[in-house]
């Protein structure tokens, strides 16, 4: 066995059955898989999991590597560029070796730690290495914390898997919302235009601030009478800004329901804005992100007919012990895992002196919702439907881009969630791909962002959210 490069990275199961191609994201390093890896995802193959399909999709990868190599040339090291890059750029530097067991290592551990089970196995292995290797970094990489642990005492080192991140640091995530400084207008004044158009009132702008500006970006001044607008367009040094609706006016609602901060009434205008496909909104609980989502929903499907459905879809990973299989439909199965949706059906149904007209505006609104599972949305196309993607933080960014993909002529997606409350086992706040979505979509003209920060759901929440 010659290495390459002075790196030696010793994959463990579970960063190949959360992305196959980590294989091929080590750039210049080489890749070593221990014996154990194989027979678990040999084990992990059967099924129609996502963990299962990429288990498969990894023993897919190492035959087309191994195709062909002689015992001698395995022993030697496969090439990792003897497979094309796929189209969204992974394997483009992978330039290192595969190096897959084929002698024995066993390197005795602590009598606590029985080599027979696969993660003492791997860091059994992971230690013989070391001690082959003394002037290389055999480097661990894993997703499991106690791995990791266990390592570092034993003088192995770990790291987690880290090419799957949108983010090194999830506080650089971008709220979509910037306030302009108090001298903006003497700043950015100098050629200063302005026009109205069907209702609607422009801003043309330049200065310094522009070149970190991006569509649909919001902005509102400090000052208590400030405006607040958002990025219409930025070519250059130059931006046009859109003075937004107020809809936390009397008079402007969505569907009954009042903008109750600055945040909401930004987010109301993302979602009822038809040349916006695509709107994420992050925050905790009580802020107000299904309420406003499924309002816009219903005025621009039963009052704008600007869409046919509104399909609710969500993960259905349980907060607490799974309570098993249910029975019924596809939908009588998804209704346990839409509490939050009904309880803010309650609330858009509005009040009624008579039980009659509140049950009539239940059934007018459900034959227009739809709720659908996560496991039959393969191969579907979605046309002139508003779909919301509920708790999207729990969704890995492969899942992600198998909805949106979904997507066709005239439909609008909102994903909303709280990357604070991931319920996804290996997801982190940095790898959700919610995160994902939101830094990938944030420069498309056709995208938009907020990150809520007040709760508005009653004093007891937010004195819990902040207490507890």
């Amino acid at each position: 066995m010659k290495q390459t490069s002075e790196r030696l990275c010793v994959l463990d199961t579970n960063v190949l059955m959360h992305d196959p191609t980590a294989l091929f994201r080590f750039h210049e390093h080489d890749v070593f898989l221990p014996m154990v890896v194989l027979e678990e995802l040999d084990a992990a193959k059967k099924g129609m999991s996502e963990v299962a399909q990429n288990a498969r999709q990894a023993s897919r990868f190492l035959e087309q590597l191994i195709q062909g190599a002689s015992q001698s040339a395995i022993t030697q090291g496969l090439s990792l560029q003897a497979i094309r890059p796929g189209t969204n750029g992974w394997g483009e530097k992978a330039h290192g070796l595969l190096f897959i067991q084929t002698d024995s290592l066993i390197q005795p551990l602590p009598i606590e730690l029985p080599g027979n089970h696969s993660d003492n196995a791997i860091l059994s292995v992971s230690l013989a290495l070391v001690n082959r290797f003394p002037g290389h970094a055999v480097t661990l990489i894993t997703k499991d914390v106690n791995l990791r642990i266990k390592a570092a005492v034993l003088g192995v080192r770990a790291e987690d898997y880290a090419s799957d991140r949108a983010l090194e640091d999830v506080s650089l995530l971008d709220s979509g919302i910037r306030p302009l400084p108090d001298d903006f207008w003497q700043t950015h004044g100098e050629h200063l235009e302005s026009w109205t158009r069907e209702g609607r009132t422009f801003y043309a702008t330049e200065g310094p601030l522009v070149h970190s500006w991006y569509p649909n970006l919001c902005l509102y001044g400090n000052e208590e009478s400030g405006i607040e607008a958002r990025v219409h367009e930025v070519q250059g040094g130059r931006a046009v800004i859109e003075l937004i609706r107020n809809f936390r006016h009397p008079h402007q609602s969505v569907w009954g329901i009042h903008a109750r901060n600055r945040e909401q009434n930004f987010a109301f205008n993302l979602l009822l804005n038809p040349d916006i496909d695509f709107v994420t909104l992050l925050g905790p609980a009580g802020t107000g992100k299904t309420l406003m989502t499924l309002a816009a929903g219903l005025q621009d499907t039963i009052e704008h007919n600007r869409f046919r459905e509104i399909i609710v879809t969500r993960i259905t990973v349980p907060l607490g012990e799974d309570i098993g299989f249910l029975p019924g439909t596809e939908e009588e199965k998804m209704t346990p895992w839409m509490g939050a949706l009904l309880d803010n059906l309650e609330v858009l149904a509005g009040p009624s002196t008579h039980n009659w007209g509140r049950a009539a505006a239940q059934d007018l609104i459900g034959q227009r919702i739809k709720i659908r599972s996560l496991n039959y949305m393969r191969g579907r196309t979605f046309l002139n439907r508003y779909v919301i993607i509920d708790e999207a933080q729990n969704l890995t960014p492969k899942q992600m881009r198998a909805l949106i993909t979904r997507a066709g002529e005239g439909t609008k997606m909102v994903c909303i969630g709280n990357i604070a409350q991931i319920d996804t086992p290996y997801l982190t706040e940095a790898t959700s791909g919610l995160t994902y979505v939101v830094d990938r979509f944030k420069r498309w003209a056709h995208s938009g962002h907020v990150t809520l920060a007040r709760g508005e759901r009653s004093r007891l929440a937010d004195f819990a959210a902040q207490s507890l």
